[in-house]
């Protein structure tokens, strides 16, 4: 469902591209899924998106890719601002095949708000549709950000990723995980390896990731979001953190509002 609405705006162009805005405190939807592909920008919150193969955290500044007929599920975390553009399947041969978060330029944040306020109809021929193309061309070029947590379909897998979410703190290793889910470590690699791409060390890594930034969008303090993950200080979780995302936490989400407040 999606509750206490401020603002909803929805326009459609030449009918091949819609767009919505939506201002939002409390944002959950279950699994759906549309018969476009929908490209979502978050101007203000987080939002984290589900997928049968993973995760997704759309921060301040960032934008999800999600392919036409593909289930999804969402929800904001924090006062949300979002701008959702729907791009039937004929427009996206060259644009990514499955889900991804796409760093966001300057130019492509305002072709996304501008589509959002075309009037009702566009001439085919006219301006506006040539701005659809300009952003269809950006969209084709832009960077992939590592704000993915890849999850497996194994049973047995699945049983560790919900243990982990229970207590993101638990620092049981890979041959004691494999004890518990009835595995050998050898084969628990190969299925972790085949079904995310990562070893088990990165793959709790990305899990804590996308846990922390959460947390602190939601306002909790570095210190605090480091003891609750199992670190044993401030220090280390930071370090980790810029390892992953090239910036330490409370930069990382700094250039991200500074960055917005440029540019509204």
């Amino acid at each position: 469902m999606i509750e206490n609405f401020e603002t909803l705006s929805f326009k459609k162009t030449d009918g091949a591209v819609s767009a919505v805005e939506l201002v939002n405190a409390d944002f959950k939807l279950p699994t759906h899924k549309h018969d476009d592909a929908q490209l979502m920008l978050v101007t203000r919150g987080l939002v984290t998106c589900e997928v049968a193969t993973g995760l997704w955290m759309v921060p301040l500044g960032s934008a999800l890719w999600i392919p036409a007929g593909m289930e999804h599920s969402m929800q904001s975390v924090g006062d949300l601002q979002l701008y959702c553009v729907y791009i039937e399947p004929k427009l996206t041969r060259l644009l990514p095949l499955s889900c991804c978060t796409l760093a966001v330029s300057p130019l492509l944040r305002e072709l996304v708000i501008e589509i959002s306020h075309l009037p009702a109809h566009c001439d085919v021929d006219g301006p506006d549709s040539r701005m659809i193309g300009v952003l269809l061309d950006r969209l084709a070029t832009v960077p992939v950000e590592q704000l993915h947590l890849p999850m497996p379909s194994d049973r047995r897998l699945r049983k560790i990723a919900e243990r982990l979410i229970i207590n993101p703190a638990d620092r049981t290793s890979m041959s004691e995980w494999a004890l518990i889910v009835g595995m050998s470590e050898r084969t628990m690699l190969r299925v972790l390896s085949k079904e995310t791409g990562m070893c088990f060390r990165r793959w709790r890594q990305q899990f804590q990731i996308m846990l922390a930034l959460e947390r602190l969008s939601e306002g909790d303090s570095v210190q605090a979001v480091a003891f609750d993950l199992g670190f044993e200080s401030a220090s280390a979780f930071g370090t980790m953190f810029r390892k992953t995302l090239g910036k330490p936490p409370l930069k990382f989400l700094a250039d991200r509002s500074h960055d917005a407040l440029e540019h509204y």
